[in-house]
């Protein structure tokens, strides 16, 4: 049975306390579900007003489309259709928005999507789903780049791949398995969230795991100050770090193609 939405959120709190402080730590757990099922086949009722289903849209231009679809979904009668033209000037992004979490150090974040690829073109450097933290940005510096990880094409066309760049960290590849095109296809993305080599990073296609190991997929205050250094300006990497924002669609596409995708069945788990 398909889920339309689902948001829960459990909270347990862990509070510490001494005479010099009174801190506290909260452990969260949160699952949100979505398969783009609406009555009247309009956008607008993936928004609720008490923001149990999405957030935001991301469009950068305003020729871009994003809709439901009744014609093409892989579970349900609905999915989320998307189109993301070319980018000129400007950086072409189509998407949709979830926040209301927080995921930490430590914590395992667990993404699953199926996605509908319309297209048999070059599409590297595509990216599909970011995990961002906007809060962790210095507020004295300009240009909030809302450091995370990303789902992107990679391999010369289309083999996926955990991008890092955002973290100053290389990017996770494989040219294992190729993206399927014109098929419903099922991505898993598993994290246990760490700011250094010690963090786990999983990502699947269809049940086969193309990518498996460790490595760094929180931002890391040391290095983003260092980083900044270089350039003389003085970064402080907000902390605790916690990611609190999830893209998914065409998040970006730098690509010389017009790309129409769907999306169906997303879902985010973080324990």
């Amino acid at each position: 049975m398909k889920f339309i939405y689902v948001l829960i959120i459990l909270v347990s709190c862990i509070a510490c306390s001494n005479s010099d402080s009174d801190a506290s730590l909260t452990t969260t757990s949160f699952l949100f579900e979505d398969g783009f099922e609406t009555q009247n086949n309009d956008v607008d009722e993936l928004f609720e007003s008490n923001g149990s289903r999405w957030t935001n849209i991301q469009q950068t231009n305003p020729s871009n489309e994003i809709s439901i679809s009744t014609s093409t979904f892989s579970e349900g009668q609905n999915a989320l259709r998307l189109l993301a033209l070319q980018s000129d000037n400007v950086l072409s992004k189509m998407d949709i928005e979830k926040e209301g979490f927080k995921a930490f150090a430590d914590d395992l974040v667990v993404i699953e999507a199926d996605f509908y690829l319309n297209s048999t073109a070059n599409i590297e450097n595509l990216l599909l789903i970011d995990l961002e933290c906007c809060s962790c940005w210095d507020p004295t510096v300009e240009d909030n780049q809302c450091p995370g990880v990303r789902l992107m094409m990679s391999g010369g066309n289309d083999f996926l791949a955990i991008e890092r760049g955002k973290i100053s960290a290389g990017n996770l590849q494989q040219t294992s398995l190729q993206f399927p095109r014109n098929e419903w296809v099922t991505v898993r993305w598993e994290l246990t969230l760490a700011d250094d080599d010690t963090g786990i990073n999983s990502l699947s296609i269809n049940g086969n795991e193309i990518i498996m190991g460790n490595g760094m997929n929180l931002p890391n205050a040391t290095i983003f100050r260092e980083l900044f250094a270089e350039n003389g300006i003085d970064f402080t990497l907000q902390e605790p770090v916690f990611y609190e924002r999830v893209q998914v669609g065409a998040t970006a596409n730098p690509t010389m193609e017009d790309i129409e995708l769907f999306v169906d069945n997303f879902s985010i788990q973080i324990n």
